[in-house]
């Protein structure tokens, strides 16, 4: 089976930094991928590779088999990408239900315009309905976004990604301002989203991303320094070395 997603000598330089060094990577559809590793490893510069939002220095992404390299963010979003960011982009005027609008209407318009059916008022209000029940802020939508906890607000960019209906949802540290409780149930709902969108997640909540992962890639100095499933990158000393139990994730 032919990957979902796959990058070649995939490269980043900041003036004299090279943030992503020829980084060549590969998911399968359906699989939840945890990226993990030290602080400056490169792991949000790589994300932001992959969906567009800055553009690489060198090398090549392609997704369900087409190039995208040279495509914008949005342009990259049309086809499947949906990425939530490490820092919150809600609009924080707004309320709940209409940041998750915005996400609904721009896949509702993008189905028109592939020469779907019109939409309704009731679609685009069930969209946002679904979207804010899967990830338990049904009953804050009338809230202002701004006025949300922290941990609440990732959670609605979450609920923005499911709206657009990925086939690749890209998730920066999502359980970070989450508690105890509020992760145990977004571990569930990544194992949900999973049934029908493929899963990269970048996460510093070790038992979050051993629950979850499928495999693991790990990055260090903008290069990966190994792959492979939990119980591989568990006990693998490079890693232990470089990050696992000498360094805390961020």
């Amino acid at each position: 089976m032919n990957p979902l997603l796959v990058t070649r000598g995939l490269s980043r330089s900041f003036g004299g930094l090279r943030a992503v060094d020829d980084v060549d990577f590969s998911l399968q559809e359906g699989e939840i991928r945890a990226v993990i590793g030290p602080n400056g490893a490169g792991k949000t510069t790589f994300v932001s590779l992959v969906c567009g939002r800055i553009a690489p220095s060198a090398g090549s992404v392609s997704f369900d088999g087409r190039d995208v390299t040279r495509l914008p963010a949005h342009r990259r979003v049309k086809r499947g990408i949906a990425y939530t960011f490490q820092i919150t982009s809600i609009f924080a005027n707004l309320s709940v239900f209409d940041n998750v609008a915005l996400s609904v209407q721009r896949r509702l318009i993008d189905h028109a315009e592939r020469g779907g059916s019109r939409f309704s008022a009731a679609d685009l209000r069930h969209g946002v309905e679904e979207a804010l029940q899967r990830v338990g802020l049904h009953e804050r939508a009338d809230q202002p976004a701004g006025k949300l906890a922290y941990g609440h607000q990732r959670l609605l960019e979450v609920a923005m990604g499911l709206a657009l209906a990925p086939r690749l949802l890209i998730l920066d540290e999502p359980t970070q301002g989450l508690s105890d409780a509020e992760i145990e149930s977004f571990i569930k709902l990544v194992r949900e989203i999973a049934q029908s969108a493929t899963v990269l997640l970048i996460e510093h909540n070790m038992p979050v991303v051993m629950a979850l992962a499928g495999r693991i890639t790990v990055m260090n100095a903008g290069a990966i320094l190994a792959e492979g499933t939990p119980d591989e990158i568990r006990t693998n000393s490079a890693v232990q070395h470089a990050y696992l139990g000498t360094a805390q994730d961020g």
